[in-house]
């Protein structure tokens, strides 16, 4: 999945980590509209990979894990979001609301179709789980569908 201004960095302390975060902050692009003043303009996932290495006799056991951390913008109706001519500049706007809200419907979609499949006495191995329809949940594929803990 290519995302702009998608970076990875290593980091050794918890005043990295906070620092990575600060600095995620300031890159988030919000804007007004009619329902608020600062509205999130974009989702914001931040990654945290963790590796341990334990000695053991027989050599080194490495253990991994991944904690997504995710901000998502909010879904907007153009009407509300006071947008119902686009002219020039609302263009780029109105894209960008458009962009949002399919993203998060796909994600409902995706969460809707993953509980039928938990809560189904026999779990079909045919249905299609819509992922690929959307960055978000491509880049969230194993935390919503693998053997996770969401909260």
């Amino acid at each position: 999945v290519v995302c702009r201004g998608l970076s990875e960095e290593g980091v050794s302390s918890a005043a990295d980590v906070l620092r990575l975060m600060n600095r995620a902050q300031q890159k988030r692009h919000i804007g007004e509209t009619k329902m608020n003043k600062q509205s999130s303009r974009s989702h914001c996932i931040f990654t945290i990979k963790v590796a341990a290495a334990v000695e053991v006799p027989d050599g080194t056991f490495t253990l991994e894990g991944k904690l997504h951390m995710v901000d998502l913008a909010g879904s907007e109706c153009a009407k509300s979001a006071g947008m119902e001519k686009t002219t020039g500049n609302e263009a780029a706007r109105e894209r960008e609301r458009m962009s949002i809200n399919r993203s998060l419907l796909t994600l409902g979609r995706v969460i809707s179709v993953l509980k039928e499949q938990t809560q189904s006495k026999k779990p079909s191995k045919n249905v299609r789980i819509p992922y690929r329809d959307s960055k978000l949940t491509r880049i969230l594929q194993e935390s919503l569908g693998g053997r996770c803990k969401t909260v």
